[in-house]
């Protein structure tokens, strides 16, 4: 028994069901779940983590150095014994005077080779003395390093992660925007084919009571077999009909539930299954498009990219600026020759200011810096383009709802009226005064009337989200 219940738990876990869930609810649902929502929340994760990093350029930094060289040879100052005269007083003259090899007259000897005074006492340095043992030198360094004018770079390069941040959270709430908008699509397009397919079924329902109206009339007599082919003709077409919204209800169903982040087999009852009368709305005609544009996320991508490209300026411009830095060090070596050269560690502080000034670069940085504002000349104008995109989807917005309107309240009275030509036909096809073809007529007048307002309503709430998308208005 236990082998059996599991498979039935898997089964029913792949089937789950959502009862009575309302549009709000599957908008819900697809921010929550939709990955490319997740994405770019991570983008602005990351983008408001660059910009907390950028404040640090504010701050001194501290670093360490460390460095190991390992040398073949030692250093010897001296290639052999050094040997220094050396000078003693002499109190007649009242100076110091070089000990030198004087004749028997009293004058200095000179080296016949040389032609210098040969001394007469030395100081002797040996080699082994100025022999310095390098095998093995470690040394390091602490530094501090505090900006104090950087050309504008630090500020600039701030406004830039800035700048990133509100790209970033334009673009989220964008792409939240065409999730909404197709969630919505979704959601009425399952809507508009579970009214067809109530529809469907009522015409086949239609069409077996004709069917079976027929078949007796033929068994009575009063109709031919011709008009009983006729109407099973038209049964089978409209079964065939019933099999084919059947399965695009399916379809869209797996289709919202993918978009929602469910899996598709998951079964949804929507809270609008059951579709009532659309009260007709006005169309807003006074539109401020100052408004739209401040309100449309795809625009102010734009306009912060503007914003970020006027601070990438300012970032080329501090290339040709002078630079100011305070800077720190304690720096240690071993061997270290602080006070003679010792085998071990040993450093100091040092403190100083830094000052960068650029003189010439052939121009580069000056180029970069008009490269630059040409790009932000560009995005510029590509805004100016957008804003006329906006204006021209705004009038079309309009134009489509307005028509929506119209076109659901002409179905409306068409409806009216294909029940009403339905009931007389069906009437004076009992009385005999019509034929089958003529109840044939009105039932395939009678389902594309309601096929229209189905269409006409649906038709309705999509141009008003298209119109709130256009505006800005969809919530995000």
């Amino acid at each position: 028994m236990r082998h059996i219940f599991i498979p039935l738990l898997i089964f029913g876990a792949a089937f789950s069901a959502y009862a009575d869930v309302s549009l709000d609810s599957c908008r819900n649902m697809a921010l929550r779940n939709n990955k490319l929502i997740r994405m770019t929340q991570e983008n602005l994760k990351g983008a408001s983590t660059l910009k907390e990093a950028a404040k640090a350029a504010y701050l001194p930094g501290i670093d360490f150095t460390g460095t190991y060289f390992y040398n073949q040879r030692i250093i010897n100052l001296l290639g052999e014994d050094a040997k220094l005269p050396t000078m003693s007083f002499d109190p007649t003259t009242g100076s110091y005077q070089y000990n030198i090899v004087k004749g028997p007259d009293g004058k200095p000897v000179l080296n016949p080779e040389t032609g210098s005074y040969i001394p007469s006492e030395v100081a002797v340095i040996p080699k082994e003395a100025m022999s310095y043992d390098i095998h093995n030198v470690f040394a390091g360094a602490f530094t501090l390093t505090q900006p104090v004018y950087m050309g504008g770079q630090i500020r600039a390069m701030n406004q830039i992660a800035g700048f990133g941040e509100k790209i970033a959270s334009a673009m989220s709430n964008n792409v939240a925007q065409e999730i909404i908008y197709s969630v919505d699509e979704a959601y009425w397009t399952v809507i508009s084919l579970k009214e067809k397919k109530k529809l469907a079924e009522s015409f086949v329902s239609l069409t077996d009571s004709l069917c079976n109206n027929v078949r007796a009339m033929l068994e009575e007599g009063v109709a031919t077999k011709s008009d009983l082919l006729s109407v099973e003709v038209r049964a089978n077409e409209a079964n065939i009909a019933l099999v084919k919204v059947t399965n695009g209800l399916t379809l869209s169903r797996m289709a919202l539930a993918q978009i929602c982040g469910l899996p598709p087999n998951t079964q949804m009852e929507l809270s609008d299954e059951h579709l009532q009368t659309q009260n007709s709305q006005l169309t807003p005609h006074n539109i401020n498009l100052e408004d739209v544009y401040s309100r449309r996320q795809d625009l102010e991508i734009v306009r912060q990219t503007i914003n970020l490209l006027q601070s990438r300026e300012k970032l080329s411009l501090s290339e040709l600026l002078p630079k100011i830095a305070v800077v720190g060090a304690y720096e240690f070596s071993n061997p270290n020759v602080i006070d003679g050269f010792k085998k071990r560690f040993g450093g100091g502080f040092s403190v100083g200011a830094m000052l960068q000034v650029p003189i010439w670069h052939w121009g580069g940085d000056y180029k970069r810096y008009k490269a630059a504002k040409s790009n932000t000349t560009a995005q510029r104008l590509l805004l100016e383009d957008l804003e006329e995109k906006v204006q021209l989807q705004v009038s079309q917005a309009q134009f489509t709802l307005d028509e929506a309107e119209k076109t659901y309240n002409m179905a409306s009275l068409n409806l009216n009226k294909a029940d009403e030509n339905l009931y007389q036909a069906q009437l004076g096809f009992k009385e005999g005064v019509l034929t089958t073809s003529d109840v044939l007529a009105a039932q395939t007048a009678w389902l594309g009337a309601n096929s229209e307002k189905i269409d006409a309503e649906i038709g309705v709430r999509l141009a008003h989200t298209y119109l709130s998308k256009v505006l800005g208005n969809l919530p995000y």
